[in-house]
């Protein structure tokens, strides 16, 4: 029998460019996508591809909002007003329990079968041995501000943000609570950004590997929100 797993989403920014873009004024986890607010869309899917529970890191604006809205019976609120991404990593961190870890922004949108697909392979992957963790990748669209991404013939991760590359992280990962272990060192770094702390994992050799998926959508703008809610719609 295959064991569940954890589910942790990063939600606790406040969107800023897609309220300037879209005129929104909820915080982007609220913000819906066909009828779905984005944070209760982003754990149904962890739920649906096996995840026991999900963890997802809002800020206060967010939480209190949110308080009647309806979301998953197997999603769990953590609420930190974090200064960056990475923190709010290791906020989630505190409270998952040993092993390994399917982990989302909020805004990083897969079609259904490609998000279960990546949790399948990444599972494997892992469990085979070939890898510490694994990273979804897509090809380079020309998003803002992309984590460029070198994989080897074999899959596995050389390098991220190094130089610009055909494939960018998607913003789903599957990853070892023993990445924990770093959190001292990437703070005594000064590190500010969750791309750092990845970059930070390659260098001291963790084992990352690519599996790469299409339709991956960043929900960073109005255009963005638009293209995700065609995507949906093309799935009906």
């Amino acid at each position: 029998m295959v064991m569940g797993f954890q589910g942790a989403i990063i939600a606790a920014g406040r969107g800023e460019r897609l309220r300037a873009s879209s005129g929104i004024a909820i915080p982007k986890p609220l913000v819906e996508l066909d009828g779905v607010p984005l944070l209760a869309r982003q754990a149904s899917a962890m739920l649906a591809s096996g995840a026991e529970d999900v963890l997802a890191v809002v800020n206060s604006e967010t939480a209190s909002i949110a308080r009647d809205k309806p979301f998953p019976s197997g999603l769990k609120i953590v609420v930190r007003d974090t200064a960056s991404s990475m923190e709010s990593l290791f906020a989630l961190g505190e409270s998952l329990r040993p092993g390994h870890f399917l982990l989302a922004t909020v805004d990083a949108v897969l079609p259904a079968a490609e998000f279960r697909r990546f949790v399948e392979q990444a599972r494997k992957l892992a469990a085979d041995g070939a890898c510490d963790g694994v990273l979804a990748v897509v090809r380079w669209r020309g998003d803002h501000r992309p984590l460029f991404t070198e994989v080897t013939d074999s899959g596995l991760i050389t390098s991220l943000g190094q130089r610009e590359t055909s494939l960018v992280t998607a913003g789903v990962y599957w990853l070892p609570t023993g990445i924990f272990r770093l959190v001292a060192a990437a703070r005594e770094r000064r590190l500010a950004a969750m791309r750092s702390f990845l970059q930070m994992l390659v260098e001291e050799k963790f084992r990352l590997g690519a599996v790469e998926v299409e339709g991956a959508i960043d929900i960073d703008e109005a255009s963005d929100l638009e293209a995700a809610r065609r995507m949906f719609v093309g799935q009906q």
